[in-house]
């Protein structure tokens, strides 16, 4: 064995002969910026000389020799723009190399006996003499080695087939601007020791790469090629998040080779809060641009001309328990259910049969067409989307009232014909929603399924009411987007090949079925977590309607038990909101125990939050959080703390669906925008019996409580929660 010094010695010789190379490629783009720099001056010269010797008319014939040249110009010049941006972005990864450059080394022994000694960082570099490689991206084939052998037989996958050898080291170094501060070789006790002294670090305003603490399990979730629907269900902190973003991340390193780019891949998030915490994780990775949007943005695309309620709006009517919210689950129920779906379809059919307003056409007095003739036309084919045939008739007609080559004098009366079939052709896919709710026969189905039949009732009203205004109700969103996309042939995306959905329990099956029209060249990533519901319950067959609705045959199901994010004790005492506890184990980080405290008024209670408070500044805790059921509990809460700001250590920020908060300090805000989130401390406000009493409040109480990463602490005023042991 080699003395421990000599080893140092090494490791730090070849750290700064990486950091050189890193220095002299900096040096190398920098020049070629400069040098393309003077290109685009003369280019740019040579362009206006040549647009002025043409005085400035492209289209004369005798100045094509000219027009000629000037459109060479102008693709040279954006491929020097283009050329002048990547230079920009290679300087910048040098820059993140120099003051990061690798995490890890594995020594590789092939079966063959070579050996090679391979360093793992966020990004790739070579010299640029040898080509020797200095550093493998971790998405490389080969370093996936590192993330799931420890010492011993050992392989990976590469494009040609598969590597088997051994692994004969495994080394993780701690770089920090630019310094190497240590490195030990890695065993599994010393590598858990090293996670659990990162899990135990105050959390960040934003979500940071984990490329340096991929287990085993989500490494598997993150390289999958293989299927076209990849599900993930994982406990509350087992890293779904993290796995989402670094698999988008290594899709695009895969890209390299199946020409996916940042434009193929869309990540879909809970809420806009969300998509702000996770911003900065791709970027770190090195991979800008990617895609991301929550669901609402896909029905505001598909849905025009309306105004479609958020989602955050109907969980805040939900959440507040109110008789208006009530009726709004009981209509999301209703109008997500397989049934509905199931009636949307049968009216899909009928359609053309019952639904259009067919006249006789004709021109210069003569019948081109009867009403009889036309429904029987569109009612062939049905295999055809109802858009399209629409569209094949009009042509036809125009075609046999004047002939398949017009002359053309007769635009202006084809224009006149044409206008006329579009108010007889055209669909109005929000009335025809309105004549699928007054459908006698859809409705005496749908009542059916009331007891109280004005429950049903007051579901449609509150939609007439909105649509009357120009608005769509969220739970009436999903039908008229699925009744558009199926009549007008969806695939508006097809440049999409790949979709990552995270929190995907809160989804409905009619939303996967709107993705599967929207995405149809798309392969699917799901992650969930089926006891993180929102107002609803789901199972593990939760994951094969998935499978059923996004039309996916070769799929996976991938279950994630480990959960990193909170403590032991938190996490025990979270297991309690559970109907079922989970095949779960737990990273074994100890904490304090969670406190439980009723006040007899909001004033004892504030001085309740006050000390609780104090305590975790004092710890140096970055991100406090005190999470309400509601948004309009969120604000009473926040109205009470403000009025006592002197005595509270720090002032409080209160987070809503509308604003971007940088998630430091004193955060108040309603449990369904924490999704997703973590904080240092958590408290939660108003665990009493009139907020929290339903099988789908033991579910918020279990994302609120598994939010705390270090602390967490429970407040009531009144009555405790009957859920709470």
């Amino acid at each position: 064995m080699e003395p421990i010094d000599q080893t140092t010695r090494e490791e730090q010789l070849h750290f700064e002969e990486t950091i050189e190379t890193a220095r002299r490629e900096i040096d190398y783009f920098q020049t070629a910026i400069e040098e393309i720099e003077q290109e685009m001056l003369i280019a740019k010269e040579d362009t206006s000389d040549n647009y002025k010797s043409s005085d400035a008319d492209m289209s004369n014939p005798d100045n094509f020799d000219a027009f000629l040249e000037f459109a060479q110009n102008m693709t040279h010049v954006d491929k020097l723009v283009s050329n002048h941006a990547e230079y920009h972005d290679r300087i910048k990864a040098m820059q993140a190399i120099i003051r990061a450059p690798y995490f890890a080394r594995i020594d590789f022994e092939y079966e063959e006996g070579d050996v090679e000694k391979i360093y793992i960082g966020r990004r790739a570099l070579s010299d640029r003499k040898t080509k020797d490689p200095l550093i493998f991206d971790w998405r490389a084939p080969i370093s996936s080695v590192f993330y799931r052998f420890m010492s011993g037989p050992a392989f990976y996958d590469a494009p040609y087939g598969r590597i088997e050898g051994e692994l004969l080291l495994k080394r993780q170094f701690e770089i920090k601007d630019g310094k190497l501060e240590f490195f030990f070789d890695a065993d599994r006790e010393i590598s858990d020791g090293i996670l659990r002294q990162l899990l135990s670090r105050n959390t960040s305003p934003k979500m940071k790469a984990i490329v340096e603490t991929i287990q085993s399990e989500q490494d598997t979730v993150i390289r999958d090629m293989e299927n076209d629907l990849l599900m993930v269900q994982g406990v509350a902190g087992s890293g779904k998040t993290s796995i989402a973003l670094h698999r988008a991340a290594y899709l695009m390193y895969q890209g390299l080779s199946s020409r996916l780019t940042a434009d193929s891949i869309l990540i879909l998030s809970p809420n806009t809060t969300f998509e702000d915490y996770i911003a900065e994780v791709l970027p770190e990775l090195g991979e800008d641009n990617v895609k991301t949007a929550i669901f609402r943005d896909l029905l505001t695309k598909v849905i025009r001309d309306y105004y479609v309620e958020p989602y955050h709006e109907y969980l805040e009517h939900v959440m507040a328990g109110k008789k208006a919210g009530k009726t709004m689950k009981r209509g999301m129920e209703l109008k997500t259910s397989e049934h509905y779906l199931e009636l949307l379809n049968f009216f899909l059919e009928e359609i053309p049969q019952r639904y259009i307003s067919y006249q006789d056409i004709d021109y210069n007095d003569k019948c081109v067409m009867t009403a009889d003739e036309m429904k029987d036309w569109l009612c062939r084919r049905p295999y055809v989307p109802l858009g399209t045939r629409l569209k094949q008739l009009h042509n036809h007609l125009t075609e046999l009232a004047f002939g398949v080559d017009p002359a053309p004098g007769l635009n202006e009366e084809i224009m006149r014909f044409s206008a006329r079939l579009d108010e007889i052709l055209k669909l109005d896919i929000v009335k025809l929603y309105r004549e699928f709710l007054l459908a006698e026969e859809y409705m005496e189905e749908l009542q059916a399924e009331f007891e109280d039949i004005h429950v049903y009732d007051r579901i449609v009203k509150r939609t007439m009411i909105c649509l009357d205004n120009n608005r769509i109700p969220y739970e009436d969103a999903f039908a008229i987007a699925y009744l558009t996309l199926k009549i007008f042939e969806g695939g508006r995306n097809r440049g999409i090949k790949q979709v990552v959905i995270d929190e995907a329990q809160d989804y409905y099956p009619i939303q996967f079925e709107i993705l599967s029209l929207c995405f149809p060249n798309a392969r699917f990533t799901v992650l969930g977590d089926v006891n993180q519901t929102l107002a609803k319950q789901e199972n593990l067959s939760f994951y094969q309607s998935v499978q059923a609705h996004l039309h996916k045959e070769k799929a996976s199901l991938i279950t994630l038990n480990k959960s990193f994010r909170c403590t032991s004790e938190i996490l025990q005492y979270s297991l309690q909101f559970l109907d079922k506890t989970p095949d779960l184990t737990s990273f074994n980080r100890p904490g304090d125990l969670p406190l439980f405290t009723a006040a007899s008024s909001d004033t004892e209670l504030v001085q309740h939050l006050q000390a609780e408070i104090g305590i975790c500044v004092s710890r140096e805790y970055h991100s406090i959080c005190l999470l309400t059921k509601s948004a309009e509990s969120a604000g009473a809460l926040y109205d009470l703390l403000s009025a006592q700001a002197g005595d509270l250590p720090i002032a409080p920020k209160l987070v809503s669906s509308k604003m971007d908060t940088d998630l430091t300090g004193l955060l108040i805000m309603p449990v369904y925008l924490s999704k997703g989130l973590e904080f240092d401390a958590v408290s939660v406000c108003d665990v009493d019996a009139a907020h929290y009493h339903t099988e789908d409040d033991r579910k918020l109480l279990y994302v609120s409580c598994t939010r705390a990463l270090h602390r967490l602490a429970l407040f009531c005023v009144g009555e405790k929660s009957p859920l709470v042991k």
